[in-house]
């Protein structure tokens, strides 16, 4: 399996973007401390596997078709990170954070969590449409490279989360007093989505 720097690049941006598993993981930080956030972080992550699965399934079929497959889904790469930068900025206003969160059990959290990333529109189009742009046509074991990769993805995942959950149980006093904050961060993503999209454009398939 060959991971390339753009491929960590481009998933790490993915991943730390303010989307709704983050959004959780955050408010659960804020709301319920720092035990709560791991618990929402790694449900989160859990929430990734079906969407795995999906796309490796599909994967098989990729690989038997002719190269014009694979045009296809870089426009449809090019297009979701598009999406990705337009979605950025119409999220306006500071975070929500339910009154009783205290009262929700471990496990409420983790069926929550799970839920979110299960039925979160981003990840199917991030696996289908873009992730198999860094593997190889010439790959003798495509099924290996898509399933290493998408680990890794899941590990990317699990570490961000895990940060952005125990920093928003530590600053909770600081955060929802400054939503100017989110509002330059969802701006810097946005900008960054264009890029990537510019960059998949012009590129070509090795």
């Amino acid at each position: 399996m060959y991971m390339s720097f753009e491929f960590l690049i481009t998933s790490l941006i993915v991943v730390i973007s303010p989307g709704t598993g983050a959004i959780y993981t955050i408010a659960t930080g804020i709301s319920r401390g720092t035990k709560a956030s791991l618990i929402a972080a790694i449900a989160c992550t859990l929430g990734i596997i079906p969407h795995i699965f999906i796309a490796i399934l599909g994967l098989a079929f990729v690989f038997t078709m002719s190269s014009s497959v694979f045009m296809i889904l870089k426009f449809l790469g090019v297009t979701y990170l598009l999406y990705m930068a337009w979605s950025t900025l119409q999220e306006k206003g500071s975070f929500q954070f339910e009154q009783n969160e205290t009262k929700h059990s471990s496990l409420k959290i983790i069926k929550h969590a799970i839920f979110i990333n299960l039925f979160n529109p981003k990840l199917p189009l991030f696996f289908l449409a873009f992730l198999p742009q860094f593997i190889s046509s010439h790959t003798a074991q495509p099924i290996l490279d898509m399933l290493g990769l998408s680990l890794i993805f899941m590990l990317l995942t699990l570490v961000v989360f895990i940060f952005y959950g125990c920093f928003a149980a530590m600053m909770r006093r600081y955060v929802l007093g400054k939503p100017s904050v989110l509002k330059w961060l969802r701006r810097i993503f946005s900008m960054s989505f264009v890029g990537l999209s510019m960059k998949l454009l012009f590129s070509s398939k090795s």
